[in-house]
């Protein structure tokens, strides 16, 4: 949930490539995955009241952006005479992009037997016990390549009784690592307990780790370059990054450029400091010029620190994190 005196988005989903050499395949194939940010939606839908209260829960991905500050609905009473906020449909979002992405793909030569085998942007996805959650984001990656015309390799372990090692996970992903038709890296997590993420998440080189965790793409998301020498990146344009970006927080801000909300100069609160979406997120705003304040379990008085914020991400995971009357 992403709230400004003007706007709320809620997003949530999935990982996204940019690489760190970008080809052509690579930045493709990262627009494609991070477009699942958008598409993930159920029929119900987040309403904003008092001015952006979530009346229910926020498992839908449809935006609301209220047209004042003192109009107020609610989900029980959808018939109020006050105007209703406006939506701004993640699902058409995704379509958009991904209707952007199709078109420049198919400009692409196919993948034939004399072709390069990199001719065509492809995602490896390695999937590690039963988890019914985890199948479904599966299951909606290789659909998002297919209709996008990429290509997509799947590899899944069961994990009965406990029988997949360290072993062999790195195995596959040595051989994805030289695999030049593999331009993307994912293993879906959590994996199971008995295998160390870190030593998996390293083990993926940093120019196809899809996720951005590899401890190079994480150090190049927070380093500012402000000192005399370094080369100065475009945060405006994920595409010319030479290096993976976190989906979900890269989807925050995709979703604010796709409404025209310019971040410069104003005060973002972002409650919540997790590897996966907090920290990262704030540093995307960071690096968009906004003044960043992270909340978090030990923050006094967090509803004084909403209230003077123009932007608020909620990166916590829990429903009516924020009540209206604290924007």
């Amino acid at each position: 949930f992403i709230a400004s005196q003007q706007q709320a988005v809620y997003c949530s989903g999935p990982s996204s490539i940019t690489s760190f050499m970008p080809s052509r395949a690579a930045v493709l194939l990262g627009i494609v995955v991070l477009s699942l940010v958008f598409v993930q939606s159920t029929a119900s839908t987040a309403f904003l009241a008092s001015p952006f209260e979530v009346s229910s829960a926020p498992s839908s991905s449809a935006l609301r952006i209220p047209q004042t500050k003192t109009m107020a609905t609610t989900a029980s009473s959808p018939s109020s005479s006050s105007p209703l906020a406006k939506d701004i449909d993640g699902k058409s979002i995704a379509a958009a992009i991904r209707s952007e992405l199709t078109q420049q793909i198919s400009l692409l030569p196919p993948s034939t037997a004399s072709s390069p085998p990199g001719s065509r942007p492809g995602l490896a996805v390695m999937l590690v016990g039963q988890r019914r959650d985890s199948q479904t984001y599966v299951r909606m990656k290789q659909k998002a390549c297919h209709d996008c015309g990429m290509n997509s390799f799947l590899r899944v372990y069961d994990n009965v009784d406990g029988d997949v090692t360290e072993e062999l996970l790195l195995n596959q992903i040595s051989e994805w690592n030289d695999d030049l038709a593999v331009h993307g890296i994912l293993v879906q997590l959590p994996l199971p307990a008995h295998i160390d993420e870190e030593v998996i998440l390293r083990a993926v080189r940093p120019d196809k780790d899809v996720d951005g965790l590899h401890p190079a793409n994480t150090a190049r998301l927070f380093s500012t370059s402000t000192h005399a020498g370094a080369a100065k990146l475009n945060w405006k344009d994920f595409s010319s990054l030479p290096f993976h970006v976190p989906c979900t927080p890269q989807g925050c801000i995709e979703l604010l450029d796709r409404i025209g909300v310019d971040v410069e100069g104003k005060n973002a609160v972002v409650i919540g400091r997790s590897n996966l979406v907090g920290l990262p997120v704030a540093m995307l705003l960071l690096h968009r010029n906004a003044t960043v304040t992270i909340v978090h379990s030990r923050t006094r008085d967090i509803e004084a620190v909403v209230k003077n914020a123009d932007v608020v991400i909620a990166a916590v995971g829990r429903a009516k994190m924020v009540p209206g009357s604290w924007l």
